[in-house]
């Protein structure tokens, strides 16, 4: 299964792991990332201490655990290539309205990240 199909076909919750350019760790619960093509995914991100972090230091981690029983899901490997900002692009990628959870105004950016590695949640 390619990652397309995977993530818009499995639920469960994902963690963004991120570091500033000292190497201080930081960890953030995320929504599935959104698939590019095969190389790339992209995810919608505040101006918070993941998007400061990955602005100093390029490389990420997401892992995702599936819903349900047991240790199932996928662990990827990130390299920051660039973002957008434009508010109608970021909108347009939503899976779901954000209406009454957004915190108003607050900027947001469309991450890309050059997919480096994909590994099984447990094991390879």
């Amino acid at each position: 299964m390619d990652l397309r199909d995977y993530f818009e076909s499995t639920e469960g919750i994902g963690v963004l792991g991120t570091a500033d350019a000292e190497g201080k760790v930081d960890l953030a619960i995320y929504a599935r990332p959104h698939v590019v093509d095969d190389e790339s995914v992209a995810l919608i991100m505040s101006d918070r201490t993941s998007h400061d972090n990955i602005a100093a230091n390029p490389h990420a981690a997401y892992l995702f655990v599936e819903a349900g029983k047991g240790y199932k899901g996928k662990r990827l490997y990130l390299t920051r290539t660039h973002e957008e900002t434009d508010p109608e692009r970021i909108e347009a990628v939503r899976r779901r309205s954000r209406k009454g959870h957004d915190r108003g105004d607050a900027p947001k950016f469309l991450v890309h990240f050059k997919v480096d590695n994909v590994r099984s949640l447990v094991g390879d």
